[in-house]
Formats: structure tokens, sequence, C-alpha cells
């Protein structure tokens, strides 16, 4: 399985920016895909998950400004963020966990930065 990261870029605050995951290698439908941060000198953060079936669920830091959602045809997962702030520069990665078992895999991460 590999999940490639694409669409991170230096925007302003307040602008908007959208994440693309391209997966491969297994049955896309079969899995849950997910996107996460990482801060300079913080832990990896969950940002949102979302099921095979477009079940969606959302870290605390989100509060609505973002939205995950996935195209079973084209075996993507997507990441809309908008009214970026500051706070959300991180390194953003996207993480394909198989349903009902630990299996996963991460991307290489792709880099936001959000100026103010």
């Amino acid at each position: 399985v590999q999940v490639v990261e694409s669409g991170g870029g230096v925007v302003q605050a307040g602008e908007s920016l959208k994440l693309s995951c391209e997966f491969s290698g297994s049955i896309f439908r079969l899995w849950v895909m997910g996107w996460y941060r990482q801060k300079p000198g913080k832990e990896r953060e969950l940002v949102a998950t979302i099921t095979s079936t477009g079940n969606a669920k959302y870290g605390d830091s989100v509060n609505g400004r973002f939205t995950i959602s996935r195209d079973n045809t084209k075996n993507t997962a997507y990441l809309e963020m908008s009214s970026l702030e500051p706070e959300d520069t991180a390194v953003y990665y996207c993480n394909a966990k198989y349903g009902g078992t630990l299996e996963n895999y991460w991307g290489q991460g792709t880099q936001v930065t959000v100026s103010s």
C-alpha cells in the first residue's frame, strides 16, 4: 500500500487550501482514510478520518473549518481547509488504515504554511 499527499504550500491567513491523498496497492474502499498533522516540536495530531461510506470524524482543533472527503472511483482522499490560521502551519500526513485492524500506512507528508 502506498499513499502520496499533494497540495501543500504557502498561503495567507484566511485563505483556503485543498490537500489530496492518492492511494494505491489495495482496494481503496476497504481502508479508512485519515489526515493528521504535526507542528514543529509537537506530537502528531488527528485532523480528520473518513470511512468508505463517508462517515467523517474530526479532531478538536479543526473547529468546523476543515472538510474531509473521498472519491472511491479515484482512490483519493481530500482535505479541504478554509479560514486557515497561522496555527494551522504543520506537516500534514495522510494515513490509510485497514478497517478493523491495526495495519496502517503513512504518506511522506506535505507542508502547509500559513502566514499572518
